[in-house]
């Protein structure tokens, strides 16, 4: 996972496209050409910086200054970033720059909240597939900065044997039966015991178990006894998480880590 990736680049190089087309006819209008300028990111709230190395991509060909880095928590009305050369192209990139790094350093934040809330349990905090389209690897990236984990990034990578799958096998045992070959880390997901106790006497090492309230998990870890790691999922929320987290599974994976974050309150200025 690297944020100078072909997808990416090619991602940011559409972001222009859509917000520049054949020209920003403002800029172009009210900024004599070769004027030089600089200008500043401003954090607008206390945040974790994210996606910073997406404003050296932006400014490909401007002198870019990162004042804090990925993964820093700053405070409101601080300065992260500065960036001088052409004062047209501060402008014009101005929105696709600020698009991105919002909702990056939003992630970052939000992430960085919900892990905080687990502190001391033992237990990691793992993202979903919940992503805006085309957005994954970028948000994913974000999850890392805000120190939560990244589950798979897509349907190749690993086995997720979720409930319309057990449906569509005939069965827990079935499902697991028929993704025993293929040669990638396996996990089930469990609605309620008896579903439960059919993975583990079917072999399951990896159960998630969806929907279950703290109180069933703390049951229900106590019935596997070790013998599987547990996942927690399903309406995990910033004011329930702790409460999961004591029942003592292995990990907890919460969309909201990304299709619920709000974007950073951040501006541009020029000097």
């Amino acid at each position: 996972m690297s944020w100078d990736h072909p997808e990416i680049r090619d991602l940011l190089a559409r972001a222009l496209a859509e917000d520049v087309g054949p020209g920003d006819a403002t800029t172009e209008a009210c900024v004599p050409e070769g004027q030089q300028g600089s200008g500043y990111f401003l954090s607008r709230q206390a945040m974790i910086v994210a996606g910073t190395p997406l404003l050296e991509l932006i400014y490909d060909q401007e002198e870019i200054e990162v004042v804090h880095r990925d993964g820093r928590m700053v405070d409101a009305e601080t300065v992260f970033a500065r960036v001088r050369g052409s004062a047209r192209r501060l402008l014009t990139l101005e929105r696709t720059a600020l698009n991105f790094i919002q909702r990056t350093s939003g992630i970052a934040t939000n992430a960085a909240r919900y892990v905080e809330a687990v502190a001391g349990t033992g237990v990691q905090v793992l993202d979903t597939r919940k992503t805006i389209p085309g957005l994954r690897r970028v948000e994913k990236l974000a999850v890392a900065v805000g120190g939560a984990t990244n589950h798979r990034f897509g349907l190749w990578d690993a086995v997720l044997i979720k409930n319309n799958h057990v449906d569509a096998a005939g069965g827990v045992a079935e499902a697991l039966e028929r993704c025993a070959g293929a040669g990638l880390p396996v996990e089930i997901e469990v609605r309620d015991v008896a579903e439960l106790d059919e993975a583990l006497a079917a072999g399951a090492d990896h159960v998630m178990l969806d929907n279950f309230s703290p109180p069933e998990v703390a049951s229900a870890v106590r019935r596997i006894n070790g013998r599987a790691q547990v996942e927690v999922s399903g309406g995990i929320t910033l004011e329930t998480i702790r409460a999961y987290a004591e029942a003592g599974p292995d990990f907890i994976s919460c969309g909201a880590l990304t299709h619920s974050a709000p974007a950073a309150d951040i501006s541009f200025r020029l000097d």
